[in-house]
């Protein structure tokens, strides 16, 4: 029997999916598909997405599944290096049957059972298209990455529309696919994620829900668990895709500058390590700043680059 989104405030009847990426998740797959399940308000459908792990999860899942009939789980297998974080993520949702679909990463746990009745909320906006929801810091996470996930995801919700552009700069597009929902509706509407694309393809259908005249939600009580201890190369790495998407995307995005939000945010954190007496991670902090700093102005220019060999092909 299909189980149908009954929520009075928010939508009559409305059908919710969850798509999930993986690439060697391991046995935390299954935990959070039993996560997803236990919700007090359950998905319709759950899809996952593999991208050739070899670690055991097509196995895993599968296995899932079959212990599972009455759940509507479905595995999709694509080959690593088909994987586009704009195209493989546009693909599911194609697949998928929701009025609304949810997309999770391998590794962001709900922190609790209301996480999706958390997350549908603002959807009783009929404009609201996008609604992401909060990022908790692992218990592991550096006390760094534990401020800058305080800074990124505050406790306070809000929504955003065209209007909030000027005022806030890059920040009116922030959004993150690690714990996102979107109107299936606006979704096509706008034309879908960019494709192919390296990163940060929720910031930019962010930009093009804003440009179309839909509003953008970012709900706290949606909480899961998630956050990253990476490596200065890997920061550097990270930024350098930013940057060069971003870049390439100015366009869409207004030309709006990175450098204030970064600054607020360095504050933030460097204020919060004295505070604590955490000096040695002050000073890892700042090569941390430096290697973001040196990949996103390394990223930008390879956008360039690459804009202005668009532009001649013309």
């Amino acid at each position: 029997m299909v189980r149908r989104f009954m929520e009075d405030d928010v939508a009559n009847q409305e059908i919710i999916s969850v798509i999930i990426p993986t690439l060697n998740p391991g046995s935390q797959i299954t935990v959070l598909l039993d996560k997803l399940i236990g919700q007090s308000l359950p998905p319709v459908e759950i899809i996952v997405v593999d991208s050739q792990s070899d670690d055991g999860t097509p196995a895993l899942v599968s296995q899932y599944i079959a212990s599972h009939t009455g759940q509507n789980i479905s595995f999709i297998g694509i080959e690593r290096k088909d994987f586009d974080h704009g195209a493989t993520r546009d693909m599911a949702l194609r697949e998928s049957s929701g009025d609304f679909v949810l997309f999770l990463t391998q590794d962001a746990m709900p922190a609790n059972e209301r996480y999706i009745e958390n997350l549908m909320r603002p959807f009783s906006d009929e404009k609201v298209a996008l609604v992401t929801g909060r990022q908790i810091a692992r218990p592991d996470a550096r006390p760094a990455e534990r401020l800058v996930r305080e800074f990124n995801y505050p406790k306070q919700s809000h929504i955003r529309d065209a209007s909030d552009i000027e005022r806030l700069g890059i920040k009116a597009f922030f959004a993150s696919d690690v714990c996102a929902a979107y109107r299936r509706s606006a979704y096509l509407a706008v034309g879908g994620f960019e494709h192919p694309i390296d990163t940060n393809e929720d910031m930019l259908i962010a930009a093009a829900f804003l440009h179309a005249g839909y509003k953008i939600a970012y709900e706290a009580s949606a909480e899961v668990v998630h956050s990253h201890n990476f490596t200065l190369r890997q920061q550097y790495k990270r930024n350098y895709l930013m940057g060069k998407e971003i870049q390439k995307h100015a366009a869409l995005l207004g030309g709006a500058k990175v450098a204030g939000e970064g600054m607020a945010l360095v504050k933030y954190v460097i204020q919060g390590l004295a505070k604590g007496c955490h000096f040695c991670e002050i000073i890892r902090f700042c090569f941390d700043c430096a290697a973001r700093l040196l990949g996103n102005r390394a990223g930008a220019s390879a956008g360039a680059k690459l804009q202005n060999e668009s532009s001649s092909e013309w």
